[in-house]
């Protein structure tokens, strides 16, 4: 998350309009999951990331590192679309006999497996190009200008904040652990993780209410405001580059149909 939020306020898309940027991630995302094709999941995985590499220089190492992390998820998930269980091998390349039954992997399985691994990692790299091109105050004073309630853009704003603060405790408990060699072996390590879950709990409940607390003498009634930029570069250049993509996404999606 500290990574994630540091290349997101080094970005060159920074200056550009949150509001476009939200536009653009949220309606290729709706075209990414209407489409529902291989092809065009794909293609909408190629676009946000060279858009998030080359025009907002974001490395490309990181961000491969940060699409493995869905990945591994989504193999899980999809392998038992793959896997196919039948009385019999008919139909199943790939089969095994296990307890009296078959279990392979069928032609149907693989492809349906295959759509819904493209079409998942299409949604994640529209939500990537938000967190890595918009720090956390321009989005949710996008979300506001898009009529989003009020209660619900704060509380983003606080988890987003909690959250850090869940890492930070989490980070040093494990370094104090560690200079006493907590996790010099397999034991040890199993003992000494044991501990930070029981008091990472208690640690960052505290320090929230710190933070709730300094809020409050702050003047804080429900409601967080931060400067906001008057000016961004390209007025309505975000809006026409977000209906051409997604204008030739639905014309292809509707000539592989």
């Amino acid at each position: 998350m500290i990574f994630i939020d540091r290349y997101a306020f080094s970005s060159k898309l920074k200056a550009s309009d949150p509001l476009q940027k939200v536009v653009f991630a949220l309606l290729t995302l709706s075209v990414c999951l209407w489409a529902d094709n291989a092809a065009i999941s794909a293609l909408v995985v190629f676009i946000m990331g060279g858009i998030i590499v080359f025009k907002g220089g974001t490395p490309f190492r990181f961000f491969v590192k940060l699409m493995l992390v869905p990945m591994s998820f989504l193999l899980l998930g999809v392998f038992a679309i793959a896997v196919n269980i039948s009385g019999s091998s008919e139909g199943l390349p790939a089969a095994a006999p296990v307890a009296g039954i078959w279990v392979g992997f069928s032609p149907a399985g693989l492809k349906d497996a295959g759509r819904l691994f493209l079409k998942a990692l299409g949604c994640v790299s529209c939500l990537y190009f938000l967190a890595l091109s918009t720090p956390i105050a321009d989005l949710l004073a996008a979300l506001k200008k898009l009529r989003l309630p009020k209660l619900l853009t704060e509380l983003m704003g606080l988890v987003y904040r909690f959250v850090f603060i869940l890492t930070e405790t989490a980070a040093s408990i494990h370094h104090a652990q560690n200079c006493r060699l907590g996790y010099s072996s397999f034991s040890a390590a199993y003992r000494s993780l044991g501990s930070l879950a029981s008091t990472l709990f208690i640690r960052s409940f505290k320090r929230s209410n710190e933070l709730y607390t300094a809020l409050e003498a702050r003047g804080y009634e429900g409601e967080l405001n931060v400067l906001e930029e008057k000016k961004y570069s390209g007025k309505w250049s975000g809006y026409i580059i977000a209906a051409a993509v997604n204008a030739l996404l639905i014309l292809l999606a509707v000539i592989l149909k």
